[in-house]
């Protein structure tokens, strides 16, 4: 690492500052909406009374959810890799005298041989982060501007000044879906004053100007939430990150764009849980641990363990079984609709099944900047 001074100190406090600029931006704007909304719209402009106390109360209904969905992203921490990734003192000493190259690999090899560590760099390389000095578990990426290694990873946001992953993805797709129901909300009942301002039929006050902007701005934002939602959408029901969409992950046996997908129920699943009345609450109720993924392992390492040495899952059912080496791609439909255990598939190598319990664990090489 390279030291640090007083200098860089400041500018790294200067950046912490200016990195929330975007989150003060979005929360004056939200501010105003309401104002604009509630007070000078349905209290001010509105004459019906039973008009007033429906958009008040479908309003209240989803600025909350979208405040609350806004703050759980914001001030969920992202998940860091466990001690079981790190380095111990004498295997960072061996590293740093080892050159770059086979003996270097080498050392991480040795290091990794109790880590469930299936995939490599695009190089074939151990994935290693020198930055924090541990061996990156499955979908694991670093992030330059947090400068810290985040479990699965999407990508860094800077509307929420937070690394998006595994402990608040979920938190993230609630906010884009809360925050487009809330800009359609407010075009779709403020349409028709809208009209009312150009056709003159609004009392010349300060009113007719929040409700002009206030269409304009939430027309706006529902053109780009719709599309960034819509993407996120596609990401979920195929089990990638953004991050994955971008460089498809490297296997033993190759790259394979849907190396993480279980099918779209699954997918679903492995980001909202199993119990569905959590779905649209911004609470945490995601499967796993961040580091292991059940998937349809190829070409297993026979040297390497199904679970990591020491490390604790949090998934449903945390049974380890042997996986038979099959190509993904001719066993990609049994993981919709089999049930059984891999130790009953592995007796006929000629398929390939899932159960709840299978844990796999994969990886590859990406760098956030």
């Amino acid at each position: 690492m390279a030291p640090s001074g007083p200098g860089s100190s400041a500018r790294r406090r200067c950046r912490r500052v200016l990195y929330w600029i975007p989150v003060v931006f979005i929360s004056l704007l939200l501010g105003w909406s309401y104002y604009a909304y509630a007070i000078q719209l349905c209290i001010v402009s509105m004459e019906n009374t039973g008009e007033q106390a429906v958009c008040l109360m479908a309003y209240h209904l989803l600025f909350a959810m979208f405040v609350w969905s806004y703050w759980k992203t914001i001030f969920t921490l992202p998940m860091n890799p466990s001690k079981e990734f790190h380095l111990s003192y004498a295997e960072k000493e061996l590293l740093e005298r080892e050159p770059r190259g086979e003996a270097h690999q080498e050392v991480l090899r040795r290091a990794a041989k109790d880590l469930p560590i299936y995939t490599r760099t695009m190089s074939g390389a151990i994935r290693y982060c020198d930055r924090c000095q541990l061996i990156k578990p499955d979908r694991c990426h670093h992030c330059s501007v947090c400068d810290k290694c985040i479990l699965k990873m999407d990508h860094h946001c800077p509307w929420v000044n937070n690394c998006v992953g595994f402990s608040n993805y979920k938190f993230f797709l609630l906010f884009l879906a809360y925050s487009l129901l809330y800009c359609l909300f407010i075009a779709a009942t403020d349409l028709q004053y809208f009209i009312k301002f150009w056709t003159n039929g609004l009392p010349d006050t300060q009113a007719k100007f929040h409700i002009m902007f206030l269409f304009f701005a939430a027309a706006m934002f529902s053109v780009s939430l719709s599309s960034l939602f819509g993407y996120h959408c596609w990401l979920v029901s195929k089990n990638k990150s953004t991050l994955e969409a971008f460089r498809s992950p490297v296997f033993r046996h190759g790259t394979d764009k849907n190396g993480f997908s279980l099918g779209f129920s699954k997918n679903m699943r492995q980001v909202f849980g199993d119990e569905k009345k959590y779905w649209l609450l911004p609470i945490f109720s995601s499967l796993g641990d961040g580091c292991s993924f059940p998937t349809c392992l190829v070409n297993q390492d026979p040297e390497q363990p199904s679970t990591p040495a020491g490390l604790n899952s949090t998934a449903k059912n945390p049974e380890s079984h042997q996986f038979p080496a099959k190509p993904l791609r001719e066993s990609q439909s049994h993981l919709l609709t089999d049930s059984q255990s891999w130790t009953e598939s592995s007796t006929n190598p000629g398929k390939c099944k899932t159960g709840k319990g299978v844990l796999v664990w994969l990886s590859f090489d990406i760098f956030y900047f």
